[in-house]
């Protein structure tokens, strides 16, 4: 017998996912940045609990930093100077949250969508986290607790808007969505204060600096100098000196955990704490540092009063090899530097420095212990938050910047500046100045010419040895209009500063410095 069979029943087409009105996707965007920056408190708190400086915007940061080719990083400076880590951490964090924004929005309209942006994030922090040498064992852990609980959020922000795809009039929903942000942005503030309360690390190491008894200087009164005003003092102000380094969070080093190994090619070994180094014979010597990215009448120099022990007794103590001819520094954020031998055991007197201008390092400049060698750019000297140094051979290593482009030994090289006027003068006789430097040779003569014309030999001030700037000055009479001031430097045998120009890379810049003045 036959049954008959019931008619098919038409497939009706799926229902079209509901298009999001724009005031849904402002929402949703809001919600993946408070979920990044809810992720971000978390992370503060994990680094301040472990006591690591990798949160996840210093670990991309840093990872950033170790991967900037020459021109990038002095583009950086000569657009931020010494606000280039200021500037890097805010580009960092805007692209963190336009990314934020962009998973909110996915996260919306399928939650796995904007979850895969989050962990991709997250997983780039952990990465570059991992890849630092101060990482330690568990300097990923701020970017993978910021990545969970910005996952956390997420969720909740996406399931609170999801109504708002079918009914964009939901009045219940919104006020929903402005509650949950309320609470997450509080929640943050909350959690990154707690961080920062946490986190008194910094507060104890600034305690310990302020504390500390260190050797006082005989005097600290430096020679008299050029009086104009607008002429920077012979003395750099220890916060007026400038700072370049790779460190994007300042590594916190109490001084009673400072350790310094000397190894490598030596007789023996040689291990000092604070302490000992305390108890040596230590030195006071002004010494001018200049960095390799100072562009031509740039600021990136200052000059100062260091206090330390002299490496040239370290080394003779410890028996260096006949073969070596570089030490390999390294700071405690894994940063090194290679150094020519013969600059630490001639008469310059290069130090571990523990004191500026009579007080102990600043944090920002080496705290607690650092190395200065007049003569030498910072980058193939100037190590700070100094941990290790291994005498050795420099076709046996490569320092930090070496791989990216910067010569190996970097001699600095002669330099003038014009410091004022700058833009603007008055008619008659005022007084042009500034300093000119070349560090353990020493500068003989500056001369000054106006528009092209005959160089005039200026005034130079005093010093206290060749390993300081020399500050001059030139008396002009100067008529109306717009002219052009040069100035150039001699050394101690008479040579001239390079007249041709060049960048900073790879090994200084040269050129004479000019300034377009407007007189009237």
């Amino acid at each position: 017998m036959n049954h008959p069979q019931a008619p098919v029943q038409p497939r009706l087409p799926a229902a079209p996912r509901p298009r999001p009105r724009r005031g849904t996707l402002v929402r949703a965007a809001i919600g993946g940045i408070l979920a990044a920056l809810a992720g971000l408190a978390a992370g503060a708190v994990a680094a301040a609990l472990l006591g690591t400086g990798q949160t996840p915007v210093v670990a991309i940061g840093s990872a950033f930093i170790d991967r900037t080719p020459p021109w990038l990083k002095d583009l950086a400076i000569s657009l931020f100077g010494t606000n280039d880590k200021l500037a890097l951490k805010t580009g960092i964090l805007i692209v963190l949250l336009a990314f934020a924004a962009l998973g909110g929005v996915l996260a919306v309209l399928r939650y796995v969508a904007g979850a895969a942006v989050v962990v991709v994030l997250a997983g780039l922090a952990v990465i570059a986290a991992q890849t630092r040498p101060d990482a330690g064992q568990t300097g990923f852990v701020p970017s993978f607790v910021a990545g969970v609980v910005a996952l956390l959020v997420l969720r909740l922000f996406s399931q609170r808007l999801a109504g708002l795809l079918h009914h964009p009039d939901d009045g219940v929903t919104r006020r929903g969505f402005l509650q949950l942000s309320a609470g997450v942005a509080l929640g943050s503030v909350a959690v990154g204060a707690l961080g920062n309360v946490i986190g008194g690390h910094r507060s104890a190491v600034t305690d310990a600096r302020e504390s500390l008894q260190i050797p006082v200087p005989p005097s600290l009164d430096p020679p008299t100098g050029v009086q104009v005003p607008g002429a920077p003092p012979w003395a750099t102000p220890n916060e007026d000196f400038y700072r370049i380094d790779t460190a994007l969070s300042v590594p916190l080093i109490m001084p009673a955990d400072w350790k310094l190994r000397i190894h490598g090619m030596v007789d023996r070994e040689i291990n000092l704490d604070f302490a000992a180094l305390l108890k040596r014979t230590v030195v006071h010597k002004w010494v001018t540092l200049t960095c390799v990215s100072n562009e031509v009448g740039g600021d990136l120099i200052g000059n100062a009063l260091w206090s330390g022990v002299l490496l040239k007794d370290l080394l003779t103590e410890a028996g260096v090899s006949p073969d070596a001819d570089a030490i390999q520094s390294t700071s405690k954020d894994g940063f090194t530097a290679g150094t020519p031998l013969s600059t630490l055991l001639d008469d310059r007197e290069s130090m571990l420095a523990f004191a500026m201008n009579g007080k102990p390092l600043p944090l920002e400049h080496g705290f607690p212990v650092r190395i200065v060698v007049p003569g030498l750019y910072g980058y193939v000297s100037a190590t700070k938050w100094l941990a290790e140094i291994e005498v050795t051979r420099f076709d046996q290593f490569e320092a930090y910047w070496t791989p990216r482009g910067w010569s190996e030994r970097g001699p600095i090289k002669l330099s003038s500046r014009i410091d004022v006027p700058r833009s603007k003068a008055s008619t008659g006789q005022i007084t042009v100045a500034g300093v000119a430097w070349d560090q353990h040779v020493g500068v003989s003569k500056v001369e000054v010419r106006v528009d092209g014309g005959t160089w005039q030999e200026a005034t130079l001030a005093a010093d206290a040895s060749i390993d300081t700037w020399r500050q001059w000055h030139w008396t002009w009479d100067a008529p109306r209009g717009h002219h052009v001031l040069q100035v150039r430097a001699f050394d101690d045998k008479g040579n001239p500063q390079i007249e041709s120009q060049a960048p900073p890379a790879p090994d200084g810049s040269t050129g004479l410095h000019s300034v377009d003045i407007k007189v009237g």
